[in-house]
């Protein structure tokens, strides 16, 4: 079954867009040393999940132009606290957190590029 193994946040400025995933996520990111702008994201180390890149947006975001691509939802030990770190850090959240009731708890946010994410802490009990 086809499963994904990499991911890509396209961002208008890659610098802002390391700092951002650094703080927030603690993520390891380092500049390829290939012929183009790409970084290369470390998202874990023995857990289960996937790892990506952040890469200049070849195309402005205007709402119907731009890099437009998957949601990617973090794993988060504390909702509340990702929420603050994501503000702190020029993020927002664009859908507060909620419950998915016997799934867990869940909140949607910006990144500092415009990019769509979610959080998501599992919690069966969750209503």
């Amino acid at each position: 079954m086809p499963r994904v193994v990499h991911f890509e946040i396209s961002a208008d400025d890659p610098e802002r867009a390391v700092k951002f995933y650094t703080n927030v996520f603690g993520w390891t990111i380092n500049k390829w040393k290939g012929p183009m702008d790409y970084w290369l994201l470390t998202t874990g180390k023995d857990e289960p999940g996937i790892n990506g890149a952040i890469m200049k947006r070849e195309q402005p975001l205007t709402g119907k132009d731009g890099m437009i691509g998957y949601t990617c939802t973090m794993d988060v030990d504390n909702v509340d606290n990702y929420i603050k770190k994501v503000e702190k850090n020029g993020g927002k959240v664009i859908q507060p957190k909620g419950a998915i009731p016997g799934v867990g708890w869940f909140a949607m946010c910006l990144d500092t590029e415009g990019n769509v994410f979610g959080l998501m802490r599992e919690d069966p009990s969750a209503e």
